[in-house]
């Protein structure tokens, strides 16, 4: 259940002009900062190098050195205004500066409209390691302004997809059949039909998170597809979509085996339709060792996320020997 002192912050629509500018500061990244310098002239503004190779200690360092330069205290807000990893790094600073101050979010990603922004994990990597370190702590907010998508690269859809198709997957069937029905240029072109995508989405996971904050029971289905995924991600410099796309696929050829799964086709066919890799190329060994790792490793067994349908998942316990097994006869 729901602590009773956490708060889910319940994304919002406004403009972004409507931030409070006296006593924020902006973290971001090149790329929107290139595109939005105009939105965030008025604001305190750090800007970071773009990509997950920079969601490392060492730009945690220098964010902590300009807050200082800054003169940032314990009534100052951070607002990460980016995707994942802007989101990731900005409530993870927050999370430590003078032991925590306030911070929001302003996603600018499909993902992070849909996934990454919402539900309190903030953190870092740690070599080929994702988000090793982090903590576990609410934004204040999460700010949706659209306006931002209009310079979304076409990779980025796509990525985006990768986390709504995983939300389809394992909690809603219809939004599985809606997909199936439209494509990325359908959204794209549809604002309305976009709109109301994102908020299904955003909900659908708010509403999963403030049952279970802490990831000790259903909050773990929302990892469908990532176990694999995170073990690719970094060592193969795969989009988080692209690598989560494999791990779904992946997910569901070991639910055929283990829960009698049958819809693994309408699966890989949903994710090819949303332009989304189902094969990859990869060093088993070296990726096994890799998922040994995972977070939701307990002794030899792996809480793994699996379908028994579309629109319902269950957690099972596999062994380290079984997945190591099927790995080896994936693809």
């Amino acid at each position: 259940m729901k602590s009773k002192h956490t708060k889910i912050t319940i994304p919002h629509i406004a403009n972004f002009s409507s931030l409070d500018k006296k006593n924020t500061i902006v973290i971001t990244d090149e790329n929107v900062f290139a595109h939005h310098s105009k939105k965030l002239k008025d604001y305190s503004t750090i800007v970071l190098k773009a990509g997950e190779a920079f969601k490392v200690q060492a730009t945690i360092d220098s964010i902590v050195e300009q807050l200082l330069h800054y003169g940032a205290n314990r009534t100052t807000t951070l607002v990460g205004v980016g995707g994942g990893v802007i989101t990731d790094i900005t409530g993870y600073v927050a999370s430590i500066y003078m032991r925590g101050i306030n911070f929001g979010f302003v996603p600018t990603t499909l993902l992070a409209l849909v996934d990454a922004s919402i539900g309190g994990k903030n953190g870092i990597d740690v070599g080929i390691y994702k988000n090793m370190i982090g903590t576990i702590n609410q934004p204040q907010f999460i700010l949706h302004d659209y306006s931002f998508l209009n310079t979304l690269p076409e990779a980025e859809w796509q990525n985006g997809f990768a986390e709504i198709i995983k939300h389809a997957c394992i909690k809603d069937a219809a939004m599985f059949s809606e997909l199936q029905s439209n494509s990325i240029k359908y959204y794209q072109t549809k604002k309305q039909a976009l709109s109301l995508l994102i908020e299904k989405n955003a909900m659908l996971k708010t509403k999963v998170v403030a049952k279970d904050v802490n990831e000790k029971g259903d909050r773990k289905l929302l990892n469908f597809g990532h176990t694999l995924g995170h073990a690719l991600e970094n060592q193969y410099e795969l989009s988080h979509g692209q690598a989560i796309s494999i791990g779904m696929v992946f997910a569901s050829k070991l639910s055929q085996e283990l829960t009698s799964f049958k819809q693994t086709d309408e699966v890989i066919n949903l994710l090819e339709q949303y332009i989304l890799p189902t094969i990859v190329l990869f060093n088993k060994k070296k990726v096994f060792e890799v998922l040994t790792m995972d977070k939701k490793r307990e002794k030899d067994f792996i809480k793994f996320i699996l379908l028994q349908k579309i629109g319902k998942a269950v957690i099972k316990e596999i062994s380290l020997a079984e997945i190591k097994e099927a790995l080896n006869t994936f693809n």
